[in-house]
């Protein structure tokens, strides 16, 4: 039961941080804000403030930031509420819209900083390599530094787990530096290279390999060193967010694989909770500030596709508005946003039905 609580807190931090960047940046605006509200359908708890209600609702998924005129265009004849969003010049619509995920990615970058401190970074460098892989083959050895495959930057040794997980068996490009004495610890210039490669897959791992060995985590040294790593891990959400819907839409892997909701996140929260609340507090911690980078992260993403009803296709209009002068009809990009929230209500509900399913 505290594992599960652990969980809805948990999604509950990370919705109350987005929609609160909706709600600073619309005060700092001037837009009238109705009712801050975390959780979805009717009201569990509610008080008023000023002109805004305050509201935790009774399912623990969801949030939202109503305000005023938000879906409403100017009435011919009628004067303009001075505090309607609509009513407010574009790049000020913009950033109300955009804080919401630009919140959520602060949020994960600070639990990015909270792991890093906690236990270092992974590097590209290295350890060894497996007999009878192609790297073995290809010439690479210990001391060698992977720095991009193909078109893609190689920062750490998970880069490179990424991209054979979402390029399996594809011939690639790596390219490396070679210490100078064969340790980075002598100094001296690097030797760049290059090498062809393709992967095989291994039967005893299930999966695509190169036949490479990592060093471990190393610890930061200094602020710099610190923030570097942190936004490295965002940076890391992000690619593999992107790289698992590129995946699910060449058919790599199906949707249910791909795609978690909210039912099976908290059974997966609640597990690797309880798994540290057996190794102590750190570990609980470390487990929480994984699922917050993660989870934060992914929502920042998602709110910023270019789908009607979300963060990003309202962003989209916006911008169109921008470049054309004036805004759309606001009834019929109220009916573009209705058609896309009935589309993300179908697919959640599908999300939901697989979720259920793998519980039975």
């Amino acid at each position: 039961m505290l594992n599960i609580l652990a969980a809805v807190l948990l999604f509950g931090l990370i919705v109350l941080i987005h929609e609160f960047g909706h709600f600073l940046f619309a005060k700092l605006n001037g837009i009238g804000v109705v009712e801050f509200s975390i959780g979805m359908g009717p009201r569990l708890l509610s008080t008023v403030r000023g002109e805004t209600r305050y509201s935790i609702k009774i399912l623990p998924f969801g949030g939202s930031c109503m305000m005023v005129g938000e879906d409403m265009g100017e009435e011919e004849g009628v004067a303009p509420d001075p505090k309607a969003f609509n009513s407010k010049p574009v790049w000020a619509r913009i950033q109300v819209i955009a804080a919401g995920p630009v919140f959520n990615f602060i949020l994960a970058f600070l639990f990015a900083m909270v792991i890093v401190a906690q236990i270092g970074h992974d590097t590209p460098v290295l350890y060894g390599v497996m007999e009878g892989y192609p790297a073995q083959e290809a010439g690479l050895q210990a001391g060698d530094k992977i720095t991009r495959i193909n078109n893609r930057k190689i920062r750490a040794h998970r880069d490179v787990s990424l991209y054979l997980y979402s390029h399996p068996g594809e011939e690639m490009t790596i390219y490396y530096e070679r210490p100078a004495g064969g340790s980075w610890e002598q100094g001296g210039a690097a030797e760049r290279r290059s090498v062809r490669i393709t992967p095989v897959y291994a039967e005893e791992y299930q999966s695509h390999m190169l036949g490479v060995q990592f060093r471990g985590y190393e610890k930061t040294h200094g602020l710099a060193e610190l923030i570097s790593a942190s936004a490295y891990e965002v940076g890391y959400c992000v690619r593999s967010t992107f790289d698992s819907i590129g995946m699910m839409f060449r058919r790599q892997v199906e949707m249910d694989e791909a795609v978690a909701g909210p039912v099976q996140i908290v059974t997966m929260v609640g597990e690797t909770v309880e798994e540290g609340r057996q190794q102590g507090p750190a570990a609980v911690l470390f487990v929480l500030s994984n699922w917050i980078l993660l989870l934060s992260a992914s929502l920042g993403i998602m709110n910023l596709l270019p789908v009607p009803a979300l963060d990003g296709g309202r962003l989209l209009f916006l911008f169109f508005e921008l470049l054309r002068g004036r805004p759309v009809d606001p009834e019929k990009e109220g009916m573009v946003h209705m058609a896309g929230m009935a589309l993300l209500m179908a697919f959640m509900v599908l999300v939901l039905f697989n979720d259920i399913r793998k519980l039975l």
